[in-house]
């Protein structure tokens, strides 16, 4: 039986309130990068740390966002993204009032948590939502272009914030927004969740990744200072081996894992994560080193830096759109392709980022190259991870494609700041006129290994996605039937 106008149009309305909440999400991983210089004279903090305030939340939010998956599956959907919604306004809220570097860190972590109860219950829901390949399509279209696009608005308002209001105001601003969603919910959205499956929910297997990524991080964004062969840096190292190996033993022994394996035998799921991780590795970090060389280089105050980004917010939208009309017509796998191509040719063309730099030739032109990659690499990676998945693992694969990117977005910022910090030396020791030339050359390192991380991506969406899973993709669009065009996990 057809929908009726009035359940459809709840439907696209919900989509509206879950793609906020994501919108939300997605944009305080970027929203305090341009609030960082304020931050860190405000709190003290040191260029090296001022990397965790991105990465305790990046990290938390990727280890947890598989947990956060499975409580919506077995406990319910909305109730878990009613849950997460509420949790994250409360820690926005005790961020904003931190007075040390230690709490900031610690209240970032926790909305990370929130964050991973909102992702994965809002993108399942999406799912369930939308069953059918055209209209799934377009929901997916308006879920990437909100992903993408939170990250450029979040530089953007946190410019404005930060210049009108004060630093504090960048994590405040969530609080009454993400309480106003939590209210509206139960109006637009009915409870789910999967009938099947054992309610064990796996505690150990998300600690043990999360530890282990998070020492993984810590030992690489603190390698400069300790010594990258050094006894500590060596142990923290195998300490970290130990601990992912110790999350591998407890899935294959636990009668219901967070992650079974047996999903990764869907080829083109594979290669999406592997994809994602690599989009967050090379694109996260961009909005970081973008946001330090306007203003520590160029010399721009906070607003005029957010509003530096406004170009590419608009391109990512617009660019999103085009890719899901795209997808539908080619598939999406040459899609993405040309999406990580775009992003490796505008972090190309930020490593040659100069001590003088203008506006259009050093942050508008290069951006809007990135901007297109965005929005083309979004949109076709987050429909290849939830293709061929049936429904009561959507909020498994929801969970997997945030955190491949998550967890790639904290690697690649700890990664490019290792490598930017170790390139452009002890800032602070040098003469204030050699100062900006240093961190001009550690910035273009950076850009340089991120562009590498992109044309990796590229390559492996060409080799590891499956062109009979995109055709099919196209097939069944043309069809209405998604289900008959793409294997099913089991």
């Amino acid at each position: 039986m057809a929908p009726t106008t009035s359940k459809t149009d709840k439907r696209w309305t919900a989509l509206v309130l879950l793609a906020a909440a994501q919108f939300v999400v997605v944009l305080d991983a970027s929203i305090v990068n341009v609030a960082l210089p304020s931050i860190g004279q405000d709190l003290d903090f040191s260029q090296e740390n001022l990397a965790w305030v991105v990465n305790a939340y990046t990290l938390v939010f990727g280890g947890f966002l598989l947990l956060g998956g499975r409580l919506a599956d077995l406990l319910g959907r909305r109730r878990m993204f009613m849950s997460g919604l509420v949790l994250f306004g409360f820690a926005s809220l005790l961020g904003g009032f931190a007075q040390t570097e230690g709490q900031l860190i610690a209240f970032r972590a926790l909305q990370g948590l929130g964050a991973a109860l909102i992702s994965p219950a809002a993108l399942s829901i999406v799912t369930t939502l939308f069953a059918d390949g055209a209209e799934r399509n377009k929901a997916l279209g308006v879920w990437g272009a909100v992903a993408g696009a939170g990250g450029a608005a979040g530089v953007l308002l946190g410019g404005i914030l930060t210049d009108a209001l004060g630093w504090e105001w960048v994590l405040f601003v969530n609080t009454p927004i993400t309480l106003l969603v939590a209210l509206l919910v139960p109006r637009l959205i009915d409870e789910s969740r999967s009938e099947s499956g054992t309610r064990t929910f796996d505690v150990a297997g998300a600690v043990s990744v999360t530890a282990g990524l998070s020492l993984l991080v810590f030992t690489l964004v603190d390698a400069n200072d300790a010594g990258w062969y050094s006894t500590q840096t060596l142990g923290l190292l195998a300490l970290t081996a130990i601990l992912l190996g110790i999350f591998v033993m407890v899935e294959r022994r636990s009668i219901a894992p967070l992650v079974p394996f047996r999903i990764f035998r869907l080829r083109t799921l594979t290669g999406a994560n592997v994809v994602g991780l690599l989009i967050g590795m090379s694109l996260f970090s961009m909005f970081f080193f973008l946001s330090l060389y306007m203003q520590q280089v160029l010399g721009y105050e906070p607003l005029k830096t957010g509003f530096a980004y406004l170009p590419l917010a608009l391109t990512i939208i617009v660019s999103a759109g085009v890719a899901s009309q795209l997808v539908t017509k080619v598939g999406f796998k040459p899609v993405l392709i040309a999406g990580m191509l775009f992003i490796a040719a505008g972090l190309l063309w930020f490593s040659q980022v100069s001590v003088d730099g203008g506006f259009v030739s050093d942050v508008l032109l290069p951006s809007l190259l990135a901007a297109v990659g965005l929005g083309f690499a979004f949109v076709p990676v987050t429909i290849a991870a939830v293709t061929g998945v049936s429904n009561q693992e959507a909020g498994l694969a929801s969970g997997l494609i945030n955190t491949s990117q998550q967890i790639g977005g904290a690697l690649g910022l700890a990664i490019l700041s290792a490598i930017a910090t170790s390139v452009s030396g002890e800032v602070r020791a040098l003469p204030r006129g050699e100062q900006a030339a240093a961190l001009t050359e550690g910035f273009q390192s950076a850009f340089l290994v991120g562009a590498g991380f992109a044309i990796l991506g590229a390559i492996l969406a060409a080799t590891l996605i499956a062109n009979r899973d995109s055709r099919a993709h196209v097939s069944a669009v043309e069809s209405g039937d998604v289900d008959a065009a793409v294997p099913v996990a089991v």
